[in-house]
């Protein structure tokens, strides 16, 4: 490996602004085998940071999963009403724990209590700036369920208390495929038993 990793931005404009934002930047970066790149121009999709959590309830050993329509999904031949989940953007000034506690009583009428943290990931970094803080959450799922969301956001989000074995059968069978909750979902089926044996005693 050669010396110090270098990047320069030669050039930063934006080629979209609207519900997101698209910058075009002009960079160029150091090479592994020694020199300079030539200078790059990449497109950036801009829609801010986002946190995720997945409630999970040690007695009862329920996760609560939601499932809505996602514009991203419209051309997806598997249909555009996901299961995932509870998430929502990083407002300027937010600490990520309060905006997973905002967004599970907003989308789900679910209060978390205690958050252990998955891990802060970038979502699509070829094109997308977005990272994703994903936390699991304790939580009682007794009495959840329904239909929630703000409607002033458009929002129509059902909530979906599932046993834990049944969500990982769901990505099993391909019937869940968002990303960062499969993430989740992995990451709770490797620490649940020390999460049970936690959130049980306290």
């Amino acid at each position: 490996m050669s010396g110090e990793r270098k990047l320069e931005i030669l050039k930063r404009e934006t080629a979209f602004a609207g519900y997101f934002r698209v910058d075009r930047l002009t960079f160029r970066h150091t090479l592994h085998g020694g020199g300079w790149s030539r200078a790059l121009t990449r497109e950036v999709f801009d829609r801010g940071h986002a946190v995720a959590v997945l409630p999970y309830d040690p007695v009862a050993d329920t996760v609560v999963l939601i499932e809505q329509v996602r514009a991203g999904a419209l051309d997806d031949a598997r249909g555009a009403w996901l299961v995932e989940t509870i998430a929502g953007v990083i407002d300027a000034g937010e600490a990520p724990e309060d905006v997973a506690r905002r967004e599970a009583l907003e989308e789900a009428g679910c209060t978390v209590r205690d958050l252990e943290p998955v891990g802060d990931m970038l979502v699509s970094p070829g094109a997308v700036s977005e990272r994703v803080m994903v936390y699991v959450g304790r939580t009682d799922s007794a009495g959840l369920g329904g239909i929630h969301g703000l409607p002033e956001e458009g929002e129509d989000i059902r909530v979906m208390v599932t046993p834990f074995a049944d969500a990982m059968a769901m990505i099993a069978d391909g019937r869940l495929y968002v990303a960062h909750t499969v993430i989740a979902l992995q990451w709770l089926a490797l620490n649940r038993e020390r999460l049970c044996a936690a959130w049980r005693a306290g």
